[in-house]
């Protein structure tokens, strides 16, 4: 969603501090971006439509010590300069990430004291409502206090009063926010890639806490205004590296990152000795069903640990749209277990839906990258991807290293129910060591040469289809989205098997047709609907294991008029981590035919902090 960032000091310009912050956070948002900031005893406020750049060319240099910084990615109010971020309303100034649920009400109310307003955003009618309870009370911590216990909704606030223009107030309830600390001099961010090139020392705010901000000092607060102590933690600043190191795009540095990304993620649950992949894990023996919730391509990853749990360790596995699981009827009880899969560790519907299976008596476990998250903190037990942070708003590295931790958890489960011999279990550790050599090979200079020469096909055409049969589904699901995001060309997946049921009906001659062949006792029948897809005229592209390529190349005449992108073989639980690569790269590849912003696609965000 939005990024926030906040500087007071005397060290640095301020002005200075809050550019360079909203840069390391545009991928939050990048409809547009502002700043406002105290020089001379006046409040200055600039901010304009569209990138930080914009910004940055209308920005006056001058000193101030203090200021806050927003980049916005709309959800109230179009993306135009009126909306954007600071919004100011008397002696209050404020920018938000987050969303008000009964905005409208408050600002009905406001409206009819007397309060006209400029936007259409739910950030200005908050303002003018703290302006309004401080105009009464003088008193800018029973203002927050009160205006907590009006306030519904998702808010992450950085605050500028009037009266005092050495501090700054930070309110957090239910989207990110921290306060970093450092010497004569404090801040206030969203994410820490805004912060982490001036300190790695931060506050973590709960829900409902506020803090008064200093150049010396933060004093927190909670939600009834009673001062609390707060340990100062640490962030590993090797863990944030945003720079693309001669990539011309940050998607392609974390695609190419993913063999030491799979490398660490199950190197820290597994080295030589199933036996630390049980110490590590939490015990899954009293779970008999396993519900995955989840958003997106964290979704999808789901789907694909769905198919591995289900076949190697022999659990039903629900995966469920956290958005949906919220508000339907649930059937789950203490044993049950319900694993919420997140990049961000903040994904707003994600949260939701593990807060309801708590309150319904399950367990709970996070996937995900960030510590100490909103999902780290809700949950029972937490396992950590290793993938470091990741910029790019189409994930790639995230998505491979939740796959690879849902894939552990199906062989955990699998070695401790004795479904898995010792001989296979060699074969598997044997198969997670080449692992990460196999992905750099499927991104040496000859494979990346057969994906660009793929993308050169389809970068013109207006619809893609993808289609594969049950894990291979799931990665058809992903390879699709993937293409979509960042190229904006219409695709869908669908199950292989569903094409007479009403798809065909939309290939015509030269459509282009992805399929994904990866299980052995399925391929004959994809490789059918494959050939179902060519005899209507469509062009065909081929996600398929050596082994399988070695089969038809022999047996099936068709088989070598297709274009084919073949992947090594490994085992079955790990082949997954293999076929995505390809779908990445040709969806990056074919965006970048078309000249698209890679790293930045319309109208997404990073991180969805609000339903």
């Amino acid at each position: 969603m939005c990024g926030i960032v906040g500087y007071v000091g005397k060290q640095k310009k301020a002005q200075e501090v809050l550019l360079e912050g909203l840069t390391n956070l545009e991928y939050r948002g990048y409809d547009s971006a502002g700043i406002a900031y105290v020089t001379n005893g006046k409040l200055v406020i600039t901010k304009t439509e569209g990138k930080i750049n914009n910004l940055k060319k209308i920005v006056i240099p001058c000193e101030a010590n203090l200021g806050i910084g927003h980049t916005r990615w709309a959800t109230n109010g179009k993306p135009n300069t009126i909306n954007s971020h600071p919004h100011k309303q008397g002696k209050i100034t404020i920018v938000h990430n987050g969303i008000i649920d009964n905005y409208a009400e408050i600002k009905e109310q406001l409206q009819k004291d007397g309060v006209t307003f400029k936007s259409e955003t739910d950030t200005e009618v908050i303002a003018a409502l703290l302006n309004q309870i401080y105009t009464k009370t003088q008193d800018i911590n029973k203002s927050i206090v009160e205006f907590q216990k009006k306030v519904k909704g998702a808010y992450a606030l950085g605050i500028i009063v009037d009266d005092d223009y050495n501090t700054l107030y930070a309110i957090r309830n239910e989207s990110p926010l921290i306060v970093a600390l450092g010497n004569d001099e404090n801040y206030i961010a969203s994410d820490v890639p805004a912060i982490i090139k001036y300190t790695n020392k931060y506050i973590e705010l709960n829900n409902g806490d506020f803090a008064k901000i200093t150049d010396s000092q933060i004093i927190c607060y909670n939600a009834l205004g009673k001062e609390i102590k707060k340990d100062i933690q640490e962030f590993p600043i090797e863990s944030y590296d945003i720079d693309k190191h001669g990539y011309e795009h940050i998607m392609l540095k974390e695609i190419h990152e993913q063999p030491t990304v799979i490398k660490n993620t199950i190197g820290d649950y597994i080295d030589n000795n199933i036996d630390n992949l049980i110490a590590k894990m939490p015990d899954f023996s009293k779970y008999n069903k396993i519900i995955i919730v989840a958003c997106g391509s964290a979704m999808h990853a789901g789907l694909v640990g769905k198919n591995m749990i289900e076949e190697f360790a022999d659990i039903p596995v629900d995966v469920e749209i956290a958005s949906e699981f919220r508000y339907k009827k649930v059937f789950i009880d203490n044993k049950t277990l319900v694993i919420g899969v997140s990049q961000s560790g903040e994904t707003a519907d994600t949260l939701k839906a593990i807060v309801k299976a708590k309150e319904k008596g399950a367990d709970t476990l996070g996937i995900i990258s960030k510590k100490g998250s909103s999902i780290a903190r809700c949950v029972d037990f937490v396992l950590y991807t290793n993938s470091g942070i990741e910029v790019a708003v189409a994930t790639t590295k995230a998505y491979s290293a939740q796959i690879a931790l849902l894939s552990l958890i199906a062989l955990n489960i699998a070695n401790h129910k004795h479904n898995i011999d010792n001989k296979e279990l060699e074969k598997i550790l044997k198969s997670i060591k080449e692992l990460p050599i196999q992905i750099e090979r499927l991104l040496s200079n000859e494979a990346c040469e057969n994906y660009k020469n793929i993308a050169e096909t389809l970068y013109t055409h207006n619809d893609i289809f993808f289609i594969g049969r049950g894990v291979d589904y799931a990665l058809c699901m992903e390879g699709s989205l993937k293409l979509k995001e960042i190229s904006y060309i219409h695709s869908e997946a669908y199950p292989a098997g569903e094409l007479k049921h009403g798809t065909i009906s939309l290939i015509e001659p030269g459509t282009p047709v992805v399929g994904v062949i990866t299980d052995f006792e399925i391929a004959d029948k994809t490789l059918s609907n494959i050939e179902e897809t060519k005899s209507r005229g469509s062009e065909n592209y081929l996600i398929i294991t050596e082994e399988l390529d070695n089969q038809y190349s022999k047996i099936n005449k068709n088989y070598n008029t297709y274009n084919k992108v073949v992947i090594p073989n490994t085992h079955k639980l790990l082949q997954p981590l293999l076929a995505v690569v390809p779908l990445q790269m040709i969806a990056y590849e074919t965006a970048r035919f078309k000249g698209e912003e890679i790293d930045k696609p319309r109208n997404l965000a990073k991180s969805v902090t609000v339903e």
